[in-house]
């Protein structure tokens, strides 16, 4: 298993690795032919997918062969893994893909570590807006954004008078709507990808409610990018969210920044 003391050399080599990914997104992003297709769940897939994800898969054979990975496209493609053990990698090579055809910005490129059902490392990579957010357990959390240098990423303490929450934008539904009448003076902020973890890991929210289906590689490295910022990912009943769940499928969680926060249970 890969210990602490090696968590920030994997972080400096996937960094290039996440860049090189969404180079090769944003390069599909602007072909008028994007290679649109659909799984048998009915879910778009493109040549940017598919193109991030060989990228990917190629550099952790070489930085960490003894790590498995599930990856999104391979999942559906050749079938969900029944066994990983007690770590692996979640990869989501374009988390958003319905903001990537749309042309709306906020698609992102997800790499996780698991240990044990937590997600102890992450990145998330925003191409579109050149921003990089990353971090793990031992080390914190950090924002590179246009090329300049790493910024430390900290949640903020939530005022509840004044809260700033985030949904998700593609798949907003009647139960999260009805969460939310439960703070009827809060700002709500919608956005795609797992850029809604990175914004209350970053301080400019406090919630993120998810009250709808998502499987993990959506959220592993979002929640290891919040939790290495001090917030958390909770279920419904308050207990820590965890991963390796039955088909690698979530149930409704709840993210957090302040976790002294007396968030609405549902």
């Amino acid at each position: 298993m890969i210990s602490k003391d090696n968590f920030a050399p994997l972080l400096e080599g996937l960094i290039p690795v996440a860049v090189e990914a969404g180079a090769a997104i944003m390069e599909i992003f602007y072909r008028e032919d994007q290679g649109l297709s659909h799984k048998q769940d009915k879910s778009p897939v493109t040549r940017a997918d598919e193109k991030a994800e060989e990228i990917i898969l190629a550099a952790l054979e070489k930085l960490a062969p003894e790590v498995q990975v599930v990856a999104e496209e391979r999942a559906y493609r050749d079938g969900i893994p029944g066994h990983t053990g007690e770590e692996f990698f979640l990869v989501d090579p374009l988390d958003g893909t319905k903001e990537f055809l749309n042309k709306r910005d906020a698609f992102t490129v997800n790499i996780a570590l698991i240990q044990r059902g937590r997600p102890v490392l992450g990145l998330v990579y925003a191409p579109a807006r050149d921003a990089l957010y990353y971090g793990d357990c031992n080390n914190g959390a950090y924002l590179i954004q246009k090329a300049g240098a790493p910024q430390p990423l900290k949640v903020r303490r939530a005022d509840p008078s004044r809260l700033t929450i985030v949904a998700s934008l593609s798949h907003r539904n009647r139960e999260t709507d009805d969460y939310l009448e439960n703070y009827p003076g809060a700002e709500v902020a919608s956005i795609g990808s797992s850029l809604k973890f990175c914004l209350v890991a970053e301080g400019k929210a406090d919630l993120y409610p998810r009250l709808g289906p998502t499987m993990e590689w959506d959220t592993g490295a979002g929640q290891a990018v919040l939790e290495a910022a001090g917030g958390s990912v909770l279920n419904p009943d308050g207990s820590r969210f965890r991963y390796h769940k039955p088909e690698f499928r979530n149930g409704f969680f709840i993210a957090l920044g302040d976790q002294s926060l007396n968030f609405v249970k549902f």
